[in-house]
């Protein structure tokens, strides 16, 4: 684990690839990390959601973050990893690129989004300057918004 701080601001993060790109979530959101295993489509589903999966007894839905975020979907490979999230009393896997580490990082290191913005922005919580590299700080509570969860095609 790479720790660049330990304030008490201190942010526990979870980095991971999207198209060439790094995002990144609190880690108090992650359940865990898997390897990318098909999944099984359920038809009449939103076009980010790839199908689902069971884990351990539990089906859950899986979702293309790309598509998400408003790129192009992702292209699953023996590299591409689920990551299995509880946010807002809802389990849901991210499909992405590939875990790139867990860090913690002090708070005053997130600035805000830039005024022009892609799609993204909407589910951002600003930009981490990490060694040579921008982390995009993505909010899983306002992407899966606990209003309606079916607004999003999955059920709680």
């Amino acid at each position: 684990m790479n720790q660049t701080s330990n304030a008490a601001d201190a942010l526990e993060i979870i980095a991971f690839r999207l198209h060439q790109q790094e995002f990144c979530v609190k880690t108090t959101s992650i359940r865990e990390i898997r390897g990318w295993a098909p999944v099984t489509p359920i038809p009449h589903s939103p076009y980010e959601v790839l199908g689902v999966m069971n884990l351990r007894g539990t089906v859950i839905p899986i979702v293309d973050l790309a598509v998400k975020l408003g790129m192009p979907a992702a292209q699953a490979t023996e590299r591409s990893a689920v990551v299995v999230t509880e946010v807002n009393g809802m389990t849901v896997g991210l499909l992405v690129d590939g875990v790139s580490d867990i860090l913690t990082v002090a708070g005053s290191t997130l600035q805000p989004l830039p005024a022009a913005t892609g799609p993204s922005a909407a589910f951002s919580d600003g930009i981490i300057a990490h060694d040579k590299s921008m982390i995009c700080f993505l909010s899983l509570e306002r992407m899966f918004g606990e209003d309606d969860p079916s607004s999003w095609g999955i059920a709680a």
